[in-house]
């Protein structure tokens, strides 16, 4: 049988590889992994920092009785050319830091002494290899920066399973609810393309059950082939709203005796990129996601399981999304595993962005797209392949090449290439396309017809925002809003094209990126989250089109001192509810209604909150009701537009008060200080209350702020010292005494933790627009570690984690 041995810890690592360190000799300090080489601050760095030749060793001995048998290193990933050297002597290398590779070390290790490994790592951004050659928008960092292993097996062994499950044509969700897909059940198939090695006259035995459970629904026994097809009873389907997962077991057998065994996790289940849009399970889907960049602060690309894992939970079930592009480039596959459970669709591409370089380019390019998709072929949470480098020109011999090689090895999912070129040439099955049209002032979107070279294509819209609206946290509330809006406006245009398969923003956060984009500051604020995954208010535009946890976000603090001349200009209501009602000090102003919105696509559309007085002139002041609707109607205007901004229509209402009342521009004057700016009097206190079934659900309050406090956000506090460290996610708000965000606060917390767990990142943690985070990371030790978080006039934060030990946690 195969047995599996992590190989995350015990490494040794050189920021400067030189003669020798291959063979024992030079600097080092020891490390685990995932690794990057070098820890960058929070902004203001540049890339020259991580661009080294760098070296990573360690001891590997076999374990007893593994001296005649197979064995493999694995490494998930090294950015961006590694070399292997074992003992001195190389052995193999891997051009392109984002997929994983093996090398050979049958008959190479002892079990009776030490053998050195030692990997060369060159993560210049010189080099002759994807995304290498021009300009990059993103940082790539460097190291060993995902797992690595040895993998033993027998001489006679599984190199590859490919599942392919099956569903029948007739099985279709279409027009059922969403509790409803659980409750289907059909008989499906597995048809498994294998590749096997010395299998001669063994047997060849497959069974599938339900993931996480050990019964079989399903055993059968096949003559050693490259395929074979196992039909299985009482499926349920995988799905965005029930994501029903199976593990394919698949033996070598010699009779009774298992010589090699496989275990390749699968879900059931349709996806159908069509010319009229997107099918999951027979029912239409509009594709809602955003890109994904596999960034964190301080440490670039290296972070553990839970944290890739994590991501991945804040998109679908904070951010209520359906879909995740991983741009641009594959991901951990701790990543897609976790998207394979949520039920968040995925597109993964090649990596690359724009530039294409010579042959010897384009080969590792082609080998990256082999890559790609014999790695994440069996994870059903991916729908397509970008097989074209990212905005890249149209280049056919190439682009014949990727195409070729992604259906050869995968002939089940269509491919895609990442284009911001109208009617490129298309040799993919989908036309994807950045549309960056939208400026603000134009349609969200340019219709199908005006963008591809074939209508009978399906058509995937793959980026849009991002530059074209940057945005800090700390921005004026008008920018903001804008920024919000515009994502708003994107998805309630791509709602209403039937012909669109769907849309994936730019992006899920902001990223460190080279001084040639983004901020000074080498920061992209193109996410709709900062860097530590807190959601800035475009974040809500997103979680507010699902309807399992409610949503209420106004993208006005209510503070006229906020605005020039204190108008406050348009305010917004982001929310999941059936209805919001207002309230000014106590007195009910406004109900509001989906039908209140200019955003007619969207379940949950934005509202603009634009009555700030209700009835209470004709409760208040001694009007006549038409003169109170009138007064009332040029106030509500001006605390938008100023009176000096008034349309023409409210401009003659104003001269038939004149003319009707003798009304004066100073009467107007002093109502809108009453009713709109409350000048001279009390604060006033707005009370949004959002309404679901006839039951309050959220309450956002907006006054003046009094107190200051902080919120602290965990991803887990049980951390498992398993094959390697774990690390948790902590985000930051400082928020006012009603949980309203202080986005005027920049500045920093302290941070201090005690026990078997360190910070990663500054103790003086930065606080942007009232919003930061930090995280922390296991020492190699069981216990607990208290974390605490304190600033000036703020309330202490303690945090305890548990670290406990695992034993092979793989």
């Amino acid at each position: 049988m195969r047995r599996i041995i992590p190989l995350d810890r015990g490494w040794e690592f050189t920021e400067a590889f030189g003669e020798g360190f291959a063979d024992g000799s030079g600097e080092y300090r020891t490390v685990s992994l995932p690794h990057t080489v070098k820890e960058t601050p929070y902004n203001y760095f540049d890339e020259g920092e991580y661009q080294m030749i760098s070296g990573y060793r360690r001891r590997l001995r076999l374990p007893e009785g593994c001296g005649d048998k197979k064995v493999f290193l694995r490494i998930g990933a090294a950015a961006h050319y590694a070399e292997i050297f074992l003992d001195g002597v190389k052995l193999g290398e891997h051009k392109g830091g984002y997929t994983a590779f093996s090398v050979d070390l049958s008959g190479r290790l002892s079990e009776d002494k030490d053998s050195l490994l030692c990997v060369k790592v060159d993560s210049r951004e010189q080099l002759n290899i994807p995304p290498f050659g021009y300009i990059i928008d993103y940082m790539t960092y460097g190291g060993l920066y995902r797992d690595a292993w040895l993998d033993i097996r027998e001489k006679s062994y599984i190199e590859d399973v490919f599942a392919i499950p099956v569903i029948p044509e007739n099985v279709s969700t279409d027009g059922m609810s969403p509790d409803a897909l659980s409750y289907l059940t059909f008989t499906g198939k597995v048809k498994s393309r294998l590749k096997l090695v010395n299998a001669g006259s063994l047997k060849l035995r497959q069974s599938i059950c339900e993931y996480g459970k050990d019964t079989p629904t399903v055993r059968e026994t096949f003559i050693a082939a490259d395929s074979c097809e196992l039909t299985v009873p009482d499926v349920r389907l995988w799905d965005v709203e029930s994501p029903a997962l199976y593990t394919l077991v698949t033996e070598l057998t010699d009779g009774d005796n298992v010589v090699d065994r496989v275990e390749t996790r699968i879900g059931f289940r349709r996806s159908e990129f069509r010319a009229d849009g997107y099918r999951l399970n027979g029912r239409r889907l509009k594709i809602r996601g955003l890109n994904r960049h596999q960034s964190y602060p301080y440490v670039g690309y290296a972070m553990p399981r839970s944290i890739q894992r994590y991501d991945a939970d804040i998109l679908k079930n904070e951010l209520g999304l359906n879909a995740v592009r991983t741009s641009h480039y594959p991901q951990s596959r701790d990543f897609i595993d976790r998207c394979d459970e949520l039920g968040l669709l995925v597109f993964t591409e090649i990596p690359g962005w724009q530039h294409i370089g010579d042959q010897a380019w384009k080969d590792i390019a082609v080998v990256n797209t082999r890559e790609m998709v014999t790695q994440y072929r069996n994870h059903p949470s991916v729908i397509l392949w970008g097989v074209r480098i990212n905005e890249s020109q149209d280049d056919d011999a190439f682009y014949t090449r990727t195409n070729k090689v992604a259906r050869k090895f995968d002939p089940t999912r269509p491919t895609g290439g990442v284009r911001y070129i109208k009617n490129s040439h298309l040799l993919e099955d989908v036309y994807t396309y950045n549309d960056f049209s939208h400026d603000g002032k134009a349609p969200g979107c340019e219709p199908k017809k005006a963008t591809t070279p074939d209508m009978s294509k399906p058509f995937l819209i793959t980026e849009y925002n991002g530059h074209m609206f940057p945005t800090k946290s700390y921005d004026n509330e008008e920018i903001v809003a804008e920024h919000a809006l515009r994502h708003a406006r994107v998805i309630d245009a791509v709602a209403g094209e039937d012909d669109i398969c769907g849309s994936f923003g730019w992006c899920f956060f902001d990223y460190n990126t080279h001084r040639d984009f983004g901020s000074g500051d080498r920061i992209c604020y193109h996410g709709v989250c900062d860097m530590f995954r807190n959601p800035k208010l475009a974040a809500s535009v997103y979680s507010s089109q699902q309807d399992e946890v409610p949503v209420l976000e106004i993208s006005s603090s209510m503070d006229i001192g906020e605005h020039p001349a204190s108008v406050r200009g348009k305010i917004w209501a982001f929310t999941n509810a059936d209805s919001l009602k207002l309230y000014k000090n106590g007195v009910f102003i406004r109900e509001y209604t989906r039908a209140d919105s200019p955003f007619k696509n969207l379940s949950h559309p934005p509202i603009e909150i634009n009555d700030f007085v209700g009835e209470r002139l004709a409760e208040g002041e001694d009007f006549t009701k038409r003169q109170a609707r009138y007064t009332k109607d040029i106030l509500n205007e001006s605390a938008i537009n100023g009176m000096n901004g008034l349309s023409a229509k409210t401009k003659l209402k104003a001269a038939w008060l004149t003319v009707r009342h003798g009304m004066k521009y100073e009467d107007a004057y002093a109502l809108y200080g009453k009713y709109i700016a409350n000048w001279g009097d009390t604060a006033a206190v707005f009370r949004f209350e959002a309404i679901k079934d006839g039951e309050v659900v959220k309450v956002v309050e907006k006054s003046p702020f009094t107190e200051r406090r902080m919120e602290v956000a965990v991803s887990h506090t049980e951390l498992i010292e398993g094959d390697t460290y774990d690390a948790a996610a902590i985000r930051i708000r400082l928020t006012d005494e009603k949980g309203n965000i202080l986005n005027r606060f920049n500045g920093a917390v302290k941070a201090n933790i005690e026990g078997p767990a360190e910070l990663i990142g500054p103790c003086d943690i930065p606080i942007n627009g009232g919003m930061g985070g930090t995280y922390v990371k296991t020492t190699g030790r069981s216990g607990k570690a208290i974390l605490t978080i304190e600033a000036e006039r703020i309330e202490k934060q303690t945090i305890i984690f548990t670290v406990k030990e695992a034993q092979d946690a793989r």
